[in-house]
């Protein structure tokens, strides 16, 4: 059962996205404290480790035709419909309960809009067009905005949306070679794929307009001041293995490289807090 919770929170998926949230509060110059720091980084972990639950709840005739995610608990039937609904329903209570806590509106209202967009808007899109991928990386602009409105910053702030617009970009070529890693199974559950032409990082106009546009958006947080020395000597090498793994097409190196960039941005501002 732990492994089948696992499975539907996709803690993995669900963890990163708290760790948006962190580096968004962290982000908001003031001192911080510790307590509302995690909370930031559980409120938004719960929030979608919830929706994930249930778009499971949601998508259990999809995931039955796919390789990938035929084995998990709702189309293997170890958990039903009614229970991943109320497992997500309570983790997401949850979520709003901590958000609510630390007694902010704005971030409580943030969290809302993104699980709306993730299950209304992104999940029924998925089977009908191939815009759904950049719209769907939407949701991935939201947790940053969460963590910085609980510091008591405004989410209109060009800080906070230099880092949001940044996670953005960041998320659309992480999820293109994800598809292009699954294409096949795409294909067979009549999910249409944005791009499948070219190689995985080679002659695909596309993909390279988003690296190209990645790895330029990733200057603005030395630029802006946001991240600052020596860490910012360190950050700027970011994209030189972005721009090498494409050209050498080896998207094995590419894909776990780019997932790392929030875990990156965040340990800076970790240590940049600290000094």
């Amino acid at each position: 059962m732990i492994r089948a919770c696992a499975t539907l929170f996709r803690l993995k998926l669900s963890l990163l996205n708290g760790v948006s949230a962190l580096a968004g509060y962290l982000l908001f110059p003031s001192s911080g404290e510790i307590l509302t720091a995690l909370t930031a980084f559980a409120g938004v972990s719960l929030l979608a480790a919830g929706g994930s639950a249930l778009n499971q709840a949601l998508e259990r005739d999809l995931d039955i035709r796919m390789l990938r995610t035929r084995m998990r608990p709702v189309p293997q039937q170890v958990m039903t419909p009614t229970g991943a609904s109320a497992a997500g329903a309570i983790a997401i209570l949850l979520g709003f309960m901590l958000l609510g806590a630390v007694g902010s509106a704005v971030a409580a209202l943030l969290g809302a809009a993104a699980l709306v967009w993730y299950l209304a808007v992104y999940t029924p899109l998925k089977t009908r067009t191939t815009l759904a991928l950049p719209l769907g990386a939407l949701c991935g602009a939201f947790p940053p905005l969460i963590g910085w409105s609980l510091a008591g910053g405004h989410p209109g702030d060009y800080r906070i949306i230099t880092l949001a617009g940044l996670l953005f970009l960041w998320q659309v070529p992480h999820f293109w070679l994800f598809q292009r890693r699954h294409a096949e199974d795409y294909r067979q559950a009549g999910i249409p794929l944005f791009s499948t032409q070219g190689t995985i990082a080679g002659s695909s106009p596309f993909f390279w307009l988003w690296i190209v546009a990645l790895s330029a958006a990733a200057m603005l947080l030395p630029a802006f001041g946001l991240i600052v020395r020596p860490g910012a000597l360190w950050y700027a090498l970011f994209p030189l293995p972005i721009i090498f793994f494409s050209l050498f097409r080896s998207g094995q190196l590419l894909f776990p490289y780019i997932n790392c960039f929030p875990l990156l941005v965040t340990l800076l501002l970790v240590i940049q807090k600290q000094a």
